[in-house]
C-alpha cells in the first residue's frame, strides 16, 4: 500500500466504480483523473477507516479480511466495469460485504442493520456507532524504541494498526481528517526515529497532531449536532458567517450558492457516507477556485495546487482583506423605515443578508458570537415591529450589538483559542 502523499485535508472518492456524471471541462477532467489515481493507490486506507468506524468492536484480523475483499472487488471492477456488482454505490457495497462476513453481524450485534437495505441500512449503521468508547481496550502503546523498530521493520503494518485504532475510537470524525492524522503520525515517526532523544521528540511533535484531531473532531461534532438537531437552516447560517468573514468581498448571491454547496456537504459527511462527503467537499473547492477572482485574492496559489493539497491550502489561507469601500456598519438594517416590511417579505433571506453584512465587517468576532448577534437582532425586531414606532425602536440596535462585541473583545484571547478549530470543511 502506498503512503498517502499529502500534508493536509484530503479529497478522494471511495473508488472508481461509483456511477458519476462524467466531467466535460478540461480542468474538471484533470481533477477527476487525479482523484481516480489517488483512489487506486489508497483503497486499503479508506476501507480500514470505514470498517473501523462502522464496527468498532471488530478485530484487526477481521478488518484485514474485509480490506482484502474490497481490494479484490476494486480490481475486478477496474478490469471490467460492466459487471453488475460494479454499478452499486460504494458505501452499499462495503456494508453488504460487512454483513456477508460469516458470524460477524451476530458477534458484534449489528445484524438488525443487515436486514435493511440502501438508505435505511446506511442510517442504521450510522446510529449504531458509539461515541462512548469505554468498551474498547486502552489505546495500545509502545515505548519509543519499540515504535521505531516496528516502523522500520514493517511501516505499513504500523500505520494500518494506528489508523484502525484511531478510527474505531473516533467513529464520527470524517475520514479525510483521520487520513490526515495518519499522515502526520508517519511524519512524526519518520523524523523522530532518526533522533537520538526519541522520547522527547515523539512527545513534543505528537502534541499538534493530537490537537489537530481534537479540533476537527469537536468542530465536526458541533456542526453535525446542529444539523441533526435543527436541520440545514442552522448550518446555512453558520457557514454564511464563516464564509463572509473569510471572503468579505464575495457578492451575496455568490455566497448563498457557495453556502448551499457547503451545507449539502454535511448531509453525507455527518451520516458517515464517505463517498458523498468527499464528492461534495471536492465540489466546494472546485466552486471556490472557479470563482476565485470574485471570492478571494488569497487563494490563487492554493487553486494552482493539485488534489489533495489544494483543499488544505484553501482551508488554511488567510481571511481576505476587507474591501476599502466597505463601511464599518450597514445602516439599512437599523436606519431604514422599511426594515419590518423587508423582514416580513422574506425572513430567511433578510436575516441571511444581515448575517453576511455583519460578519464581513467583523472578522475578529467568533462564529458563536456572530450567531448570538443575529439572534439578538431577530429578538429585537420581533419586539420592535409590534410597536407603534418600529424605526424608533430598532434604531438603537447597534448599541446592543456593541455591548455584545465589547464583551467579546475583552475575551479575545479565549476566542482566538476557540477559533482555532477549522473554518472550512
Amino acid at each position: 500500500m502506498k503512503l498517502l502523499k499529502l500534508t493536509g485535508f484530503i479529497f478522494f472518492l471511495f473508488f472508481l466504480t461509483e456511477s458519476l456524471t462524467l466531467p466535460t471541462q478540461p480542468r474538471d477532467i484533470e481533477n477527476f483523473n487525479s482523484t481516480q489515481k489517488f483512489i487506486e493507490d489508497n483503497i486499503e486506507y479508506i476501507t480500514i477507516i470505514a470498517f473501523a468506524q462502522y464496527v468498532q468492536e471488530a478485530t484487526f484480523e477481521e478488518m484485514e479480511k474485509l480490506v482484502k475483499d474490497m481490494v479484490e472487488y476494486k480490481d475486478r471492477c477496474m478490469a471490467d466495469k460492466t459487471l453488475p456488482e460494479c454499478s452499486k454505490l460504494p458505501n452499499n457495497v462495503l456494508q453488504e460485504k460487512i454483513c456477508a462476513m460469516e458470524g460477524l453481524p451476530q458477534k458484534h450485534n449489528f445484524s438488525h442493520c443487515c436486514s435493511k437495505v440502501d438508505a435505511q441500512r446506511r442510517l442504521c449503521f450510522f446510529y449504531n456507532k458509539k461515541s462512548d468508547v469505554g468498551f474498547l481496550p486502552p489505546f495500545p502503546t509502545l515505548d519509543p524504541e519499540e515504535k521505531c523498530q516496528a516502523y522500520e521493520s514493517n511501516r505499513e503494518s504500523l500505520l494500518n494498526h494506528f489508523l484502525y485504532e484511531v478510527a474505531r475510537r473516533n467513529p464520527f470524525v470524517f475520514a479525510p481528517t483521520l487520513l490526515t492524522v495518519a499522515v502526520h503520525f508517519e511524519e512524526v515517526a519518520k523524523s523522530c526515529c532518526e533522533e537520538q532523544n526519541k522520547v522527547n521528540c515523539l512527545q513534543t511533535r505528537a502534541i499538534p497532531v493530537t490537537q489537530y484531531l481534537k479540533a476537527f473532531s469537536s468542530y465536526q461534532k458541533h456542526v453535525c449536532g446542529a444539523l441533526l438537531k435543527f436541520g440545514t437552516k442552522v448550518v446555512h447560517f453558520i457557514y454564511i458567517a464563516i464564509l463572509s468573514q473569510k471572503f468579505p468581498k464575495i457578492e451575496f448571491k455568490e455566497l448563498i450558492s457557495l453556502v448551499e454547496d457547503v451545507s449539502s456537504n454535511y448531509d453525507g459527511c455527518c451520516e458517515g457516507d464517505v463517498v458523498q462527503c468527499i464528492r461534495d467537499t471536492s465540489k466546494v473547492m472546485n466552486h471556490i477556485c472557479s470563482k476565485q477572482d470574485s471570492i478571494s485574492s488569497k487563494i490563487k496559489e492554493c487553486c494552482e495546487k493539485k488534489i489533495p493539497e489544494r483543499g488544505q491550502c484553501i482551508i488554511n489561507s488567510n481571511k481576505d482583506d476587507r474591501p476599502k469601500d466597505l463601511s464599518l456598519r450597514e445602516g439599512k438594517f437599523t436606519d431604514s423605515e422599511n426594515v419590518c416590511q423587508e423582514r416580513d417579505a422574506d425572513p430567511d433571506t433578510f436575516f441571511a443578508k444581515f448575517t453576511f453584512e455583519y460578519s464581513r465587517r467583523h472578522p475578529d468576532l467568533s462564529i458563536p458570537e456572530l450567531l448570538r448577534i443575529v439572534q439578538i437582532y431577530k429578538d429585537l425586531l420581533r419586539n420592535c415591529c409590534n410597536t407603534e414606532n418600529p424605526p424608533g425602536c430598532y434604531r438603537y440596535a447597534e448599541d446592543k450589538f456593541n455591548e455584545t462585541t465589547e464583551k467579546s473583545l475583552k475575551m479575545l484571547p479565549h476566542q482566538a483559542h476557540e477559533d482555532s478549530s477549522p473554518t472550512l470543511h
